[in-house]
């Protein structure tokens, strides 16, 4: 009983503070491109981003920011009553050519250098 009590206290604990450590979408655009340049983010084929050297905030962005992504293309899809991953698709390959050179994109599950 005492085991399920502490069980408890530290599932309710870590609920509470879980949405504190996520940052928001205005706070995640403005961390983006600094955390590109400096290579924690990358661009992937699937028109998400994903880290690629773990430091600072870069999970918290990447998960706010592909969060945000993932609402627009489920938009888009609708709009066009087209499926999502069609979306995906597109987008990955927009924005892995409009990567700036020095930034990294997945490429053939590789982390390259543009």
């Amino acid at each position: 009983m005492r085991r399920l009590i502490q069980l408890s206290a530290f599932i309710m604990a870590l609920a509470i503070t879980l949405p504190a450590l996520a940052i928001g979408l205005d706070e995640a655009k403005q961390k983006l491109d600094g955390f590109k340049q400096q290579g924690l983010i990358g661009e992937t084929p699937t028109g998400y981003l994903d880290v690629v050297k773990a430091g600072g905030d870069a999970s918290a962005v990447v998960q706010a920011i592909n969060n945000a992504r993932r609402a627009e293309y489920t938009r888009i899809a609708e709009k066009h009553s087209i499926s999502v991953t069609q979306v995906e698709t597109v987008a990955g390959q927009k924005a892995i050519e409009k990567t700036p050179s020095g930034q990294f994109v997945l490429m053939n599950g590789k982390w390259v250098r543009k």
